[in-house]
């Protein structure tokens, strides 16, 4: 996937995203939900997440069908990219019916800009620990300046998300890691401009690699700062760098997950964007990854 067509799928996502997310609710309860097991074998065996833009394609066809699917595979934690107009009444309703949580939300920043208030409310009122930005408009014509003012953007939202219990987080692609103005990389310039007491990192993992940069690199260098994984693995061959499920490409994950206190994870989340054109579709697709996951963090 080369840079336009990045480009092209960023655009598509923020529309999908607040194209879903149109019709939330306001009411709030609940406190904020924590996955996060500490000691005796592996935290994350029993708290496998998915991000559920990966079968986006099932969702706008049968939204609980789909969940009542994704949870009988084994997936307890989901990751929201809109709610295709449920109320987050409704979408709490179902995940407690199923059984399962979520601890984010796909929010985008118009959304927060309109109402960050009601983004807010309704993370709360399903259970939310975060509210995640999936990409950010930086200007390219503002060099350092543009993530600046982008880092002052998030702070802003974090104090509000702090005030209601809850975090903000950041998820990256591939074009944070490109230098500005010939200096640090956009990256660099986020982690050190947002206060990690308001805002968190998602590490896309597949969007770092594409990037050529080491994911234990930045765990090294910014130790702590990675609360939220995405996890989708990246094939290879001829020269591609194609997106697959978890255990079908070539990344090291059991190496990553063995510096998972260094980066702080507390959740983390498959996510394959092209699953639905993967043999047996998308569902397929997600049943390899937790398999793959399973078997590893056992």
């Amino acid at each position: 996937m080369g840079n336009s067509d990045e480009t092209r799928e960023l655009n598509r996502r923020t529309f999908l995203f607040e194209l879903a997310a149109v019709g939330l609710g306001t009411s709030a309860l609940t406190s904020c939900m924590s996955m996060f097991k500490r000691g005796g074998g592996s935290p994350f065996e029993h708290h496998i997440g998915l991000q559920l833009y990966t079968v986006r394609d099932l969702l706008e066809k049968d939204f609980e069908g789909t969940i009542e699917r994704v949870a009988q595979i084994g997936y307890t934690n989901l990751e929201f990219a809109g709610y295709y107009n449920r109320t987050p009444e409704q979408v709490r309703a179902l995940l407690d019916r199923l059984k399962v949580g979520s601890a984010s939300s796909h929010i985008g920043a118009n959304l927060m800009r309109q109402d960050a208030a009601a983004q807010i409310r309704a993370a709360k009122t399903i259970g939310q620990e975060y509210i995640t930005i999936p990409s950010y408009q930086f200007a390219r014509e503002g060099g350092i300046n543009a993530w600046k003012q982008g880092a002052t953007e998030f702070n802003r939202w974090g104090a509000l998300c702090r005030d209601a219990g809850i975090k903000l987080a950041y998820h990256n692609h591939s074009a944070e890691f490109a230098k500005v103005d010939g200096g640090p990389t956009g990256y660099d310039v986020l982690m050190r401009e947002v206060d990690p007491a308001l805002v968190d990192f998602e590490i896309d993992l597949y969007w770092t690699v594409f990037a050529d940069q080491d994911p234990l690199a930045l765990f090294a260098k910014y130790p702590g700062r990675f609360a939220m994984w995405h996890v989708k693995d990246m094939t290879a061959s001829n020269g591609t760098k194609a997106m697959a499920p978890v255990g079908r490409g070539t990344l090291d994950f059991k190496t990553m997950f063995a510096h998972a206190r260094e980066a702080g994870l507390k959740h983390f989340f498959v996510e394959h964007d092209t699953a639905a054109a993967y043999p047996g579709g998308s569902l397929a697709s997600i049943q390899a990854s937790y398999t793959t996951l399973h078997e590893m963090l056992d």
